[in-house]
């Protein structure tokens, strides 16, 4: 029990809830879940997922990332990143994993590299 407090105390969980707007940039060592609308960069050391109401327009740098929503992003991440039949996703990627179930809709670019992806040429990533 005590392990659970502390990584809710670390981290936590951060919800853009549906109908709200954030503009501007979110880092969180924590879990980010998004079903509003973020007009920014998002950087976390954990998962981010955009529920089917959410939409992203930045870049995305993360462990891992599922998307049900919409995302014009370029996206790092050190580990996998799933797209649900109703997501949409507009940009370039750079993962270890990727997961793509019918239905999803990805136009851009795609280089996996294991164990950890590099930063994408272009972007300036941090």
């Amino acid at each position: 029990m005590a392990k659970n407090l502390e990584q809710e105390e670390i981290g936590g969980i951060n919800i853009i809830a549906a109908g709200t707007t954030l503009t501007g940039d979110l880092i969180s060592s924590g879990d980010c879940r998004i079903d509003g609308i973020l007009k920014g960069n998002i950087t976390s050391n954990s998962k981010i997922f955009i529920g089917k109401t959410g939409l992203i327009e930045g870049k995305i740098q993360c462990h891992s990332v599922e998307i049900e929503g919409e995302a014009k992003a370029d996206i790092t991440a050190k580990e996998i990143l799933s797209l649900k039949a109703s997501a949409i996703l507009t940009g370039n990627i750079r993962v270890s994993k990727i997961a793509i179930e019918p239905g999803a809709n990805f136009v851009g670019n795609c280089v996996m590299q294991n164990p950890s992806p590099t930063p994408i040429p272009g972007i300036d990533n941090e």
